[in-house]
């Protein structure tokens, strides 16, 4: 099959690698018919090679259909059309059955001290093969696969399941938003778009969202929510409250995550050590790791006194400096996680479902491209070039001629 692999920092390449054939009873085998690429891809892409082994294949956010099952997966079958979680997860240990599949005690990667093992990432996560592929073995296939309707509709009603909605849902959740109170979502990348749209949804009065990337404003402004051009302030905590009361908002959700601008040193830091021979580097980024922190020192500054910060951004520091005077004087509430995907499924179902598409997740994909362009693909959403918001691979389509991304794709919006 063809797969997209890591081969070192900021090179990836699409190759014909062996096809997956199932391993445990548990197991299930997926015809990919979209993948997404998920901003997290970024840090695998530029910062945490020294996890990485050239070959692995990338990728977390896959749906298609079923073409084989493990003796014990009885759920699906084969020819069903199924979204595949991120998290690897067997739906009845102490942590799954509280609602916490993101640490999932039947996959949790306790040679790296991690939580649940992931499809598509590092060591630290099980270096399990992702769905940036033709085909897609799934581990723990007996609960995590969630069946969708074998319709018309296109794969992007139902594919941000795999990770986007949930971890926005999340997000939201864990930002306590008062009914009729206010909210601002640092970064308009996809899974702060959704935050925006599902903070709205759930009753937030006020939803302001920030970022410095025309076209991503502009998509948040179409689906009601205010925006802050980076570009055109100089002091963002100051400016949101002047419109929030003078106290600041209720809640702010950090949808940015270690890969902030605005932090040079970090940004050092984390470039120096990507050139680093892995033996040194792992060590390094483990025990005395920084993250690139301004959007979470943003994100305390902003929020108002008794408020609560969410994280949904990635962070992977060891030694992080945190402000904790101000949190502690400013009585914060931060909560944060990797998404528990499977614990929002109800919520988010009928929402996706719907026809009348009330979160917009037909208006999130901005280029629809064959998995062939991934290499590309990576390079401008990497750069936020060419309108690129969210990117989702193809394998069923042929690769372009000249092997460049294409143009964005208006199908499915409003």
């Amino acid at each position: 099959m063809r797969a997209l692999t890591w081969q070192g920092k900021e090179d990836v390449r699409v190759e014909t690698v062996r096809d997956p054939v199932l391993k445990e009873p548990t197991d299930a085998i997926i015809r990919v018919t979209s993948t997404a690429i998920c901003g997290s891809d970024l840090h695998l892409y530029g910062v945490l090679g020294a996890f990485i082994d050239a070959g692995d294949i990338l990728g977390h956010e896959p749906m298609g259909i079923v073409e084989e099952v493990g003796r014990q997966v009885t759920h699906i079958r084969p020819g069903d059309r199924v979204v595949v979680p991120f998290n690897i997860a067997c739906g009845s240990c102490w942590m799954c059955t509280r609602g916490l599949q993101s640490q999932c005690e039947t996959t949790q990667v306790r040679d790296q001290d991690k939580g649940a093992a992931l499809l598509g990432y590092t060591k630290l996560y099980g270096q399990v093969p992702g769905g940036q592929a033709e085909y897609l073995r799934v581990p723990q296939a007996h609960y995590g696969p969630i069946p969708v309707p074998a319709d018309d509709e296109p794969d992007e009603r139902y594919l941000y399941l795999s990770d986007v909605l949930p971890t926005a849902w999340q997000a939201v959740e864990y930002a306590d938003v008062p009914m009729a109170g206010s909210v601002v979502v640092l970064g308009l990348g996809p899974v702060g778009q959704m935050c925006a749209r599902i903070a709205r949804h759930r009753g937030a009065a006020h939803v302001i969202g920030v970022d410095l990337v025309p076209e991503r404003l502009a998509m948040a402004r179409r689906h009601g929510v205010d925006t802050i051009d980076l570009r055109e302030v100089t002091d963002l905590p100051e400016t949101v409250r002047g419109l929030t009361a003078g106290r600041g908002p209720d809640s702010v959700i950090d949808a940015v995550g270690m890969e902030a601008h605005g932090s040079p040193v970090a940004k050092g830091a984390q470039a120096g050590a990507g050139y680093l021979p892995d033996l040194i580097a792992r060590p390094l980024i483990k025990k005395l790791g920084i993250d690139r922190l301004a959007a979470l020192h943003q994100a305390l500054s902003t929020v108002r006194r008794g408020g609560t910060v969410s994280l949904s951004g990635v962070y992977g520091g060891a030694v992080d400096p945190m402000p904790m005077m101000e949190m502690f004087d400013k009585q914060l509430t931060v909560r944060m996680g990797q998404a528990n995907v499977r614990r929002w499924l109800d919520d988010l179902m009928p929402l996706v479902s719907d026809p009348s598409d009330p979160l917009g997740v037909l208006d999130l994909r901005t280029h629809r491209l064959p998995l062939e362009d991934a290499p590309s693909a990576y390079a401008k959403f990497q750069k936020k070039e060419d309108g690129y918001i969210k990117v989702v691979l193809d394998p069923t389509l042929p690769a372009n001629p000249d092997g460049a991304a294409g143009s964005p794709s208006t199908e499915g919006r409003p």
